[in-house]
Parts: C-alpha cells; sequence; structure tokens
C-alpha cells in the first residue's frame, strides 16, 4: 500500500512537473511569436503641412505602411518655418521609442543632434527631400534637387530666347532641397546663358502671402523683368499671384516647381510657362519601404532618387503627367 502511495505521489509530482513545464514552453512560444509578429511602427516627419506637397507624402507613406504591414505615425509642423517644432515632435518619437523614424528635416542642421539621438536609442532614421548634415541615417530619399533647379534654368533660357533680366523668389535660408534647386538654377544661368541675368534673389520664407509681396517688389524695381522661378509650391504659388495682379501674365514668364491644383489651373491659362514636378507620393513611399527592408536585416539603398518632370501646358494631359499631378490621396487619406 506505501509502495502504491508512494508512486502515486511520485506520478503525480511527476505529471504536475511536466504541466509546469509545458505550460511555460507554450508560454515561451506564444511570447515569441508575438514578439515576432509585433506590428513594426514608423514616425513620419515632415517639414510642414499645408502644402498638397506635404499630404501626398503622407498619402505614399501610407500606401507603403498597408503594404508592408507597418502602423505609419504622421505629425509635422503647420508651417516648414517652425523648426523648434519639428525637433520637438521627433523628441516625442523618440520618447515613444517607435521603431523607426522616416523625416524631412527642416534645417539640415538644426535636426541633426536629434537625428543622431535617433540612433543612439537604436531607432533607425530615413531622410527625405532635404538633406541632413550627418551620416546617421539609413537611405535618402529625394529628388535630385540641384538637377531640378538646373532643369528650371534651361526651360527659362529656351522661352526667353537666352536673353533678359530674371529673378529668384527663393524659399528659405537653411532648407537643403530649395537651396539646392536655387543653386542649380543660378550657377546654370551664369555658366550657360551669359545675356541672361539674375537681377533679384529675395526669400518668401515658404509662405503665399510674402511670396506674393516679394515678388510685387521685384517687379516694382525691375520694370524690364522677363522672368521669374519659385523653387517651391508656395513660393510659385506667390509669384503668379502677383505677375497675374499686374496684369503681366504672359509677359514675364514663370518656371515654377511642385504641383498643386492652383498651379496646375495657372498652366492651363498661361499664366505660368511650366512647373518642375517632383513626386512626393514616390518619397512617402520609398521612406517608408527603406526601413521596412531595415528591419528584414536588409541593406536598403543609400540614396532613392525619386526623379522630375517638365510640365507644360503641352503635355499636361499626357497619361503620366496625369497621374503625377493627381494622385490618389483620398484613397489613402479619407478616413484620416
Amino acid at each position: 500500500m506505501m509502495s502504491s502511495q508512494h508512486s502515486q505521489l511520485k506520478f503525480g509530482r511527476n505529471t504536475r512537473a511536466q504541466i509546469s513545464w509545458a505550460v511555460f514552453l507554450v508560454s515561451l512560444l506564444a511570447f515569441s511569436f508575438c514578439q515576432r509578429s509585433k506590428q513594426k511602427v514608423i514616425a513620419v516627419v515632415p517639414k510642414g503641412q499645408a502644402h498638397i506637397f506635404w499630404q501626398t507624402v503622407q498619402a505614399g507613406a501610407r500606401a507603403a505602411g498597408a503594404k508592408f504591414g507597418v502602423k505609419i505615425l504622421w505629425n509635422g509642423p503647420a508651417s516648414e518655418i517652425e523648426i523648434s517644432k519639428q525637433i520637438n515632435i521627433v523628441e516625442d518619437f523618440i520618447n515613444r521609442r517607435v521603431d523607426g523614424i522616416v523625416l524631412a528635416p527642416s534645417d539640415g542642421k538644426a535636426l541633426v543632434p536629434v537625428i543622431e539621438r535617433a540612433v543612439r536609442y537604436g531607432i533607425p532614421v530615413t531622410i527625405f527631400d532635404s538633406g541632413a548634415q550627418t551620416e546617421s541615417y539609413v537611405s535618402f530619399v529625394a529628388t535630385d534637387n540641384y538637377f531640378g533647379g538646373v532643369k528650371a534654368a534651361h526651360r527659362m533660357a529656351e522661352i526667353l530666347g537666352r536673353k533678359g533680366d530674371v529673378a529668384i523668389v527663393g524659399v528659405m535660408p537653411g532648407s537643403s532641397s530649395t537651396t539646392q534647386r536655387e543653386n542649380g538654377f543660378k550657377e546654370t544661368i551664369a555658366k550657360e546663358y551669359p545675356q541672361i541675368k539674375i537681377v533679384a534673389f529675395q526669400y518668401g520664407m515658404s509662405d503665399r502671402a510674402k511670396s506674393l509681396a516679394v515678388t510685387e517688389d521685384i517687379l516694382t524695381s525691375n520694370p524690364d523683368l522677363k522672368g521669374i522661378f519659385g523653387p517651391n509650391e508656395s513660393s510659385s504659388i506667390g509669384v503668379a499671384q502677383a505677375v497675374k495682379g499686374r496684369g503681366l501674365s504672359g509677359k514675364v514668364k514663370i518656371v515654377g516647381f511642385d504641383s498643386s491644383p492652383s498651379l496646375i489651373s495657372d498652366v492651363q491659362e498661361g499664366i505660368i510657362d511650366s512647373l518642375i514636378v517632383q513626386s512626393p507620393f514616390a518619397m512617402g513611399f520609398e521612406g517608408v519601404r527603406t526601413l521596412c527592408e531595415k528591419f528584414e536585416g536588409k541593406t536598403p539603398q543609400r540614396r532613392v532618387n525619386t526623379g522630375v518632370m517638365l510640365i507644360t501646358k503641352g503635355n499636361l494631359f499626357e497619361p503620366q503627367v496625369q497621374q503625377l499631378i493627381h494622385p490618389s490621396l483620398e484613397k489613402y487619406l479619407g478616413e484620416q
């Protein structure tokens, strides 16, 4: 009887131990599975949110999030000149320990400390649109902005017959992307078109009203002006409004940069001759994609060029142009 009780006791203890071990293994496997299957979170931080450009970036980022199964958090300052606000937003995402950050730095120098802090905390960063003065990033996804400025200069020279006075309504100091466009334009004019003179350069501070006021001042000071280059959406809109308001449409040629419904309408009406158009949808998509590759242990492409296209009244209704200027924003942002 003793031996029977002893064997039952032994059996009971062994059984309980085996069950406990089995439960532990199941829990461990479940925990490991949850860890592996946990959805990654990527924060996307634009320079601003007012322009159609940034809304299109967001659509591209969310399209990539849907495709690759990652959660997209979107936040940025209202205006592109709010550099300290953008820094605070990135700091907040670092403190929330997101899995990755896709960032368009408003200032290539001022954002460096926060970029490097993210990397120290194990949060990979992809830079898009504008560069930063650091090597601490996974990929740089952007237009070749200098080439965009070169393309604008060649178009301006073509429509002016390679001679005349022109002006630039710049965006803002410290913005890497637009500075490269401005430099590409200025240097190409200086090197290749000696009969074209840049007689004015003023910043519109990435603001439509300010760009309009600056353009009006330039037009007043330079009555023989033949052309104006606007290196982004806000500057192009401000320039167009000023030229139209002065009754100079078609007389003062405008080459703009980026796309919006009002800019496209101005091209159709002949107020703006042409636009150098980027692919902000591709920037958002590729920015997220590079981090997803990083999560998978792959080595993403260090530089991703999303390209530019010259849009004029003549090619406005070509299918590839329509696809570029009319992205499916509602499809990706309708529920936001």
